[in-house]
């Protein structure tokens, strides 16, 4: 269970003192991790204008919260558009940019490598390029995936230095991202004192995910019929709540906002040993903690053409060691409040108010023994 109150702890003191009247410019707002992000920073006062497509599915957390009340300004638009992603920039004039629109799905990139190569790739080289061409943006931080790894499906954490590659379209694109990033970095940044880094978070869970071929939603559609269909039980992953993952981006933003050296480069942002688990014993976790009885049905794989890796875990050492970012919740903490959100969505509670009071909460939680 969650302990402690709503009343501000010296953390929360701490970052509403930092990012009040900051101004971001948020890629991706419309997305779930957008638009959990997008609450978060207006709860701590900062001014945020968001860049992005429309909502990919009819039921999302961007039109539920209505984060498009909580923004200065709610852009639709393309990341591969670069006339009219600068013109947003320079009008709007960021202290940080936050780049996360992408096109997230492995199996998706299967079918659309051409298009997710674009955004992906192309749309960071966009906002780098911006970055550079401008006088006013001083850090950035671009976010892209846990699977940037080359990843040789052993039970080995990876950390921020193993080599990067990238096995299908998402995973390679991503990588490619991280390679152009640090070209930036190395070739323009560093003389102009301008701070951009990279943050790999593990695979998040949480309250207002809507998104298809994603192991929760489907979960928790799979109500009615009692069962679930899954082509890969066990692989193993890095599962996370998504306010961790995001606490640790807004403490590196305030490292590079610093200009620390040590900001600059990857980051890894993934959960406690104890998080990595098989899809198997996910539904598992949550169908005996909250008595459900959903059935486990194993589908064929469309083809072997479509590989995914069947193990992943991340080292988030540097993280702790030079950021002093650790994730808090476990994994029975994570399901927890993702099944919570979704019960208190369904009793019809306004959704706006549960992502607020579980990121307050997040403050002042503290971690189970």
């Amino acid at each position: 269970m969650l302990h402690g109150n709503l009343g501000m702890n010296n953390k929360l003191q701490s970052s509403k003192k930092f990012w009040k009247n900051k101004r971001v410019f948020l890629t991706g707002h419309t997305g779930f991790k957008g638009s959990w992000l997008s609450i978060f920073l207006n709860l701590l006062g900062t001014k945020v204008t968001g860049y992005s497509l429309k909502p990919n599915n009819k039921k999302n957390l961007f039109d539920l919260a209505k984060i498009y009340n909580l923004n200065e300004k709610s852009i639709i638009g393309d990341i591969r558009d670069y006339k009219k992603l600068k013109r947003s920039i320079i009008k709007f004039r960021p202290d940080f940019i936050i780049h996360m629109a992408a096109q997230p799905l492995v199996r998706y990139s299967y079918i659309y490598p051409k298009y997710t190569y674009e955004t992906n790739t192309l749309g960071t080289l966009n906002i780098l390029n911006i970055i550079n061409e401008v006088n006013f943006v001083k850090s950035a931080l671009i976010i892209t995936t846990d699977k940037v790894y080359e990843n040789k499906d052993k039970q080995s954490y990876y950390k921020e230095t193993d080599r990067l590659n990238g096995f299908d379209p998402y995973s390679n694109s991503k990588a490619c991202a991280e390679l152009i990033c640090n070209a930036y970095n190395n070739s323009f940044f560093k003389n102009k004192k301008i701070f951009v880094a990279t943050a790999r978070a593990g695979n998040v869970i949480g309250g207002g995910d809507f998104s298809l071929d994603r192991i929760l939603p489907d979960y928790f559609r799979s109500f009615k019929k009692g069962k679930i269909f899954l082509r890969s039980p066990n692989s193993i992953r890095p599962w996370q709540h998504v306010i961790d993952p995001l606490y640790g981006y807004l403490i590196l933003l305030r490292s590079l906002y610093k200009k620390q050296k040590i900001s600059r480069g990857p980051w890894n942002f993934g959960p406690g040993n104890n998080n990595n688990k098989s899809v198997y014993e996910i539904i598992n976790i949550i169908n005996s903690k909250f008595n459900n009885k959903i059935k486990i049905i194993k589908k064929p794989i469309l083809s072997k053409k479509y590989h995914e890796s069947s193990i992943l875990k991340l080292n988030s050492k540097n993280a702790y060691k030079f950021l002093k970012w650790k994730a808090k919740f476990n994994i029975e903490t994570s399901l927890q409040l993702t099944s919570d959100w979704y019960k208190k969505f369904l009793d019809g509670e306004n959704v706006l108010k549960i992502c607020r009071a579980q990121i307050l909460n997040y403050f002042n939680y503290k971690k189970n023994k």
